[in-house]
């Protein structure tokens, strides 16, 4: 398979973890585990419960990922020392704005830097799109995921959309000459 790195980690210490994001399609095995485990997790804690694969499969199906794929969207997946373990996406949603969206860290790779390879790979890929700003919604219960949009230059803004699970809206600066993740 045609993989497009669009950014791997920086030099690290022999013995030490090394995160790799590449360009994938969302239909890829790989890509499609990660999109089941996303949904899985992000269900199960909103109906505080454990997922049937039917009901990963129905949500699969209402929220597909069609969007995300060039030239309006890119979906990447990101490998922990080559094992596939998170992933996420962006979309346009005008010409100057992205939308971040299924972004996922595996629970055993979460604090290993894998969520701000992921981000930073995304904005990467968002500039080459175009934009210069990114967008996402997300709930109050992903506190994870609010945490690090904050860690890395999101800010807190007014609704943009009215997503039925859209909770927090975060917004991010990727014109150049701004401060990176």
């Amino acid at each position: 398979m045609d993989r497009n790195p669009i950014m791997t980690t920086g030099a690290t210490p022999p013995g030490s973890s090394r995160w790799e994001v590449v360009a994938e399609p969302f239909t890829t095995p790989d890509a499609t585990m990660l999109r089941r485990a996303y949904y899985a997790e992000v269900a199960g804690r909103y109906w505080k419960r454990s997922v049937s694969e039917e009901e990963i499969d129905q949500g699969m199906l209402d929220f597909p990922a069609d969007e995300l794929v060039p030239p309006t969207g890119q979906f990447a997946v990101g490998r922990l020392d080559g094992r596939p373990l998170a992933c996420g996406g962006i979309r346009l949603l005008d010409p100057a704005t992205a939308e971040l969206t299924r972004v996922y860290v595996d629970q055993r790779a979460r604090g290993t830097g894998g969520g701000a390879a992921l981000l930073a790979a995304l904005e990467e890929a968002a500039r080459g799109l175009g934009a210069t700003r990114m967008r996402l919604d997300t709930r109050t219960d992903l506190v994870e995921a609010r945490a690090l949009y904050a860690r890395h230059g999101y800010r807190e803004i007014p609704a943009y959309n009215s997503g039925p699970y859209a909770q927090h809206w975060f917004e991010k600066d990727l014109a150049p000459g701004t401060s990176a993740s």
